[in-house]
């Protein structure tokens, strides 16, 4: 696909106004972000600002510490009297729990992490753990992959990305590495236990979990709602116009069984298209592109008319969906993560689930989208350009909205007689906490056809002790795969063992060589002590003589490794005196 933007000609207009808080105070200093011309001003003394424009309508988006930012739609020659909120008190804010505790450890605190104005969860790495005291750990299953592509956006910004912006799982889970088709079965499990490219005393500890491919012909019929923003923050090329496109595409594949319904929200809420069969794809797309964009965000009346819209066309056995496609920037009622989180739980209980779709930079509110998506059962992608929009709407259309099993968590138990310690790589920033059990998890879906990559850090209990030439006795952990079925509340659990299967890191097979490669690339960008002696060119060596040169994803990989060295110059080591 090939998405053209064209910008009509308008005459000459001078935009006016000015900004005052609630009190009717003047504010100075507040940054104006024009949408049309990405320019940036400030208001003056007064509070006033004036500049020109070609639009006869444009969007504006005002930010200042201090205040709610705001985003609307304005008309060039009317005379612009703006009122900016006092922002929530910071103590107030929400905070986030993680996945990756391990019960009886002390929690780091919790809270969100601003680039320019977009939003992430901190972070908390994970630390190694003691096996013979704790060695019972888990984690939820279902891994998206929206960071990759976000911090794909920041490289090729030529910018720094956000630490807490990357989640390694996820970045390691964007290629769909090592898929292996279950026979007769849901899922298939594989291990492999191999040496550490960063630290030569310790082992990596590689598990995939393969999930069935369904057939699209014989899957249940779709029941799509979607949510789409086009409110002002939306007035860019790279959110509404390129979401758009994205829909499009995947209306194309839409079947006669299959039915959409189209929900809007800028300044109002309103149902822009009645549920429409498959078949109909003229009305479809001709609805989708007389979208336009406009007004503020009022995400939380929105979010529950979705959800009552696929509750009245709810489909029994059916794939109930609500996909939601925004920048996250929600400014109208409920707004925190707290208040997001308590209406997505309650929306949970009907059986539909959510998936989100982030786009734009600048604002985006990664957070806050990652909160939905988890509460709502569901998975999210962000999309930086068309081809992304393509990979998770079109070529991954199975992996994205079919799910094999839901509420899918692992536990695995270590043996303390062969590890002594065990990290988890990634999966820091999911809202659960891990504990013994994994009873106070919440499980997410997995979908069809997807490969799920999870990686320890491994410390062994005894020196060499893991070496091919001494291979020990006995499983080094016993994994507990528990899962329910779509539309079904009862749990079913699988047992696999954990083999001491070492091999030398030469020896394994490259697709696991080339995840080890995206992860000590995410390590480099969260800066982690866990990887401080490795330089760029060690990731590039490992990346290069593993890559599949016929796999586009994997070159791409390759061309960031390539820009990333520009943006992060290795640090000189200082000389010893």
């Amino acid at each position: 696909l090939t998405l053209f933007v064209i910008f009509p000609s308008f005459g000459q207009f001078y935009l006016r106004g000015e900004v005052k808080d609630e009190n009717n105070k003047p504010l100075q200093g507040v940054k104006i972000f024009v949408h049309s011309s990405r320019s940036l001003f400030q208001s003056g003394m007064q509070g006033s600002f004036g500049f020109t424009t070609n639009k006869e309508y444009d969007s504006l988006s005002l930010t200042m510490d201090g205040y709610e930012p705001k985003t609307l739609r304005v008309k060039s020659d009317a005379w612009q009297k703006i009122t900016l909120q006092t922002s929530v008190d910071q103590a107030t804010k929400s905070k986030q729990k993680l996945i990756s505790v391990t019960s009886n450890l002390t929690q780091s605190a919790k809270f969100n992490h601003f680039f320019s104005d977009e939003t992430y969860f901190q972070l908390v790495e994970n630390e190694f753990v003691d096996a013979g005291n704790y060695p019972n750990t888990g984690f939820s299953l279902d891994v998206d992959k929206a960071s990759y592509s976000n911090v794909r956006r920041f490289i090729n910004m030529k910018s720094v990305v956000p630490p807490d912006a990357v989640k390694i799982e996820e970045l390691i889970n964007y290629f769909n590495l090592q898929y292996v088709e279950p026979v007769n079965d849901r899922f298939n499990f594989s291990s492999q236990l191999t040496s550490c490219p960063w630290n030569e005393k310790q082992q990596l500890l590689f598990l995939n979990i393969s999930a069935q491919k369904l057939d699209l012909n014989k899957v249940p019929p779709a029941n799509f709602v979607f949510l789409i923003d086009v409110s002002g923050s939306m007035d860019m090329p790279n959110r509404l116009p390129l979401l758009k496109a994205a829909f499009q595409a995947l209306v194309k594949n839409l079947r006669p069984v299959d039915q959409v319904s189209i929900v809007v929200y800028g300044g109002t809420v309103s149902v822009w298209l009645n549920p429409t069969s498959g078949s109909d794809k003229t009305t479809i797309l001709k609805s989708i592109e007389e979208l336009t964009a406009g007004g503020g965000t009022p995400g939380e009346s929105a979010i529950r008319t979705a959800y009552k819209l696929a509750e009245s066309t709810f489909i029994i056995g059916g794939n109930n969906r609500v996909i939601l496609a925004t920048d996250g920037d929600f400014n109208v009622g409920e707004t925190s993560e707290e208040a997001m989180d308590k209406l997505i739980t309650s929306m949970r209980q009907t059986g539909v689930f959510l998936t989100c779709l982030g786009v734009g930079m600048g604002n985006f509110k990664d957070s806050k989208l990652q909160t939905l998506a988890k509460k709502g059962n569901g998975n999210y992608a962000y999309l930086d350009d068309i081809k992304e929009a393509e990979k998770v709407l079109v070529k991954e259309l199975s992996q994205t909205f079919y799910a094999v099993a839901d509420d899918v968590l692992i536990n695995l138990r270590f043996n303390p007689a062969l590890v002594k310690e065990y990290r988890l790589i990634g999966f820091d920033n999911k809202k659960e906490a891990i504990a013994d059990r994994t009873s106070n998890l919440n499980g997410g879906e997995i979908g069809s056809g997807s490969s799920t990559l999870a990686m320890f850090e491994i410390i062994p209990a005894q020196e060499n002790m893991l070496s091919t030439s001494n291979t020990p006795v006995g499983d080094l952990a016993a994994l507990s795969l528990q899962y329910s079925l779509c539309n079904d509340t009862s749990h079913k659990s699988i047992t696999y063992p954990v083999n001491s299967n070492y091999l030398p890191f030469n020896a394994v097979a490259r697709e696991l060589q080339f995840a080890t490669s995206v992860a000590m690339f995410a390590l480099k960008l969260k800066d982690s002590k866990y990887i401080n002696n490795t330089d760029w060119s060690s990731v590039v060596e490992v990346a290069a003589l593993s890559a599949d040169k016929d796999n586009y994803l994997q070159n791409e990989f390759l061309q960031l490794l390539d820009k990333v060295q520009k943006i992060y110059p290795e640090k000189k080591k200082k000389k010893k005196e």
